[in-house]
């Protein structure tokens, strides 16, 4: 295992697909009372930033979503692109000549990865602490789901 692998994916807490496996619609859009998110909408945030770096391209525009999904698959696409990203984001462990670009002035791709895992980290945390409250904790991971 790499170093990029080890934040984006699997290292210090529990695996990142893991920590998203056995959520349904319903689960994903609620927010407990007090509560600033849902685990949806945390997630949203958290794949907007990572792309955002992992394939620069469009600013996203909102921080958050306007709105909840209407449809499963909806919940089940925004954890693919996230795990697509986080695998993405690892694989650039085998190209340091890339990892050393700077992409701001004193600010290198690996830099900016690094942020991208602390960022990760603190909403995945949140996610877990949602899942907490509803009642979703642990994980029950479905049959070929991770």
């Amino acid at each position: 295992m790499n170093n990029l692998e080890h934040l984006f994916l699997v290292g210090e807490f529990p695996e990142r697909a893991y920590l998203l496996s056995g959520l349904s619609l319903d689960l994903v859009t609620l927010r407990p009372d007090g509560a600033s998110h849902s685990i949806y909408e945390e997630l949203w945030h958290l794949v907007g930033y990572q792309q955002s770096i992992i394939e620069p391209g469009e600013p996203v525009g909102e921080f958050y979503p306007i709105a909840a999904p209407e449809h499963e698959h909806e919940w089940h696409d925004l954890v693919r692109v996230f795990l697509d990203g986080a695998r993405a984001a690892a694989a650039l462990e085998q190209s340091p000549e890339r990892l050393a670009v700077e992409v701001e002035p004193g600010v290198t791709l690996a830099d900016e990865l690094n942020s991208v895992a602390v960022h990760n980290a603190y909403h995945f945390g949140k996610i877990v602490a949602l899942r907490q409250r509803i009642g979703a904790w642990p994980p029950t991971v479905a049959s070929g789901e991770l």
